[in-house]
């Protein structure tokens, strides 16, 4: 019987740490993927049409489209879900979550402490450094700053233990966690003007995944954008409407 050919999952994406999760992800797998682009600065999260696959308003989310006949396409949405799926289902991303109970309950743990915790901090690192002070020019937002760079910088070094321990990659072998906390450590150099000179064990991770080709694929989808956005975020040249859009400030996305 002739195999079925796969028809590529739809990426719904912006060029941001979740979106290049997904991107290296789909790059590292060879699982073949097409690009929707999300407009964040002009609220496309918020359409109907999105909404309806991502009832968070964030993305990234996917629509799998091989399915049974006469069976709706899968949508999935936040990326640990649709790494998970995605592992699950498709055996050339096995090898990023092998079938061992013990490989895949270490990778789970740290896929859930990257988006529980490093991510999050390190958006809030990113909110008060970029965007607060337009948002809200006359408050003092230093405390707020400071507070999650501290957390941001203890997540750094619960990482730099863990990979002092494994002295490969977060869980051992490389794996789709390692994939999901990269772009999140990736800012540190920035924030901090600082090569992770405290974290020894998180410079060997990062440069090691830093050349692999897949990172370097996966990072360049919709470069000329990212490259756009963290101009304006330097300069504090993006516009109102953007910033309203990406922070659901409009009454009408409540």
């Amino acid at each position: 019987k002739k195999k079925k050919k796969m028809k590529p999952i739809q990426l719904h994406y912006a060029p941001t740490p979740n979106g290049w999760k997904m991107t290296i992800f789909f790059e590292e797998t060879k699982i073949p993927y097409t690009i929707k682009p999300i407009d964040l600065g002009k609220g496309a999260q918020f359409l109907p049409e999105f909404t309806k696959i991502s009832p968070n308003n964030r993305m990234p989310a996917i629509v799998d489209p091989n399915v049974g006949a006469g069976e709706e396409p899968v949508s999935v949405f936040e990326s640990g879900a649709i790494m998970l799926y995605l592992a699950n289902k498709y055996p050339d991303a096995k090898k990023f979550f092998p079938e061992n109970d013990i490989t895949r309950k270490t990778i789970t743990e740290w896929l859930f402490w990257v988006n529980a915790n490093l991510g999050p901090m390190a958006g809030q690192v990113s909110h008060f450094t970029y965007y607060a002070p337009r948002i809200s020019p006359k408050a003092d937002h230093s405390y707020s700053l400071n507070r999650y760079k501290n957390e941001y910088e203890r997540l750094m070094s619960v990482l730099d233990r863990q990979l002092a321990l494994t002295q490969k990659y977060i869980a051992g072998e490389y794996s789709i966690v390692d994939m999901a906390a990269w772009p999140w450590v990736k800012p540190y150099k920035r924030w901090f003007n600082d090569d992770f000179s405290k974290y020894p064990n998180v410079k060997r991770w990062y440069d090691s995944i830093s050349q692999r080709p897949a990172v370097i694929k996966g990072m360049d989808v919709l470069v000329k954008a990212a490259e756009v956005a963290q101009t304006q975020r330097e300069t504090g040249t993006m516009s109102e409407e953007a910033i309203k859009n990406l922070f659901n400030t409009k009454k009408a996305n409540l």
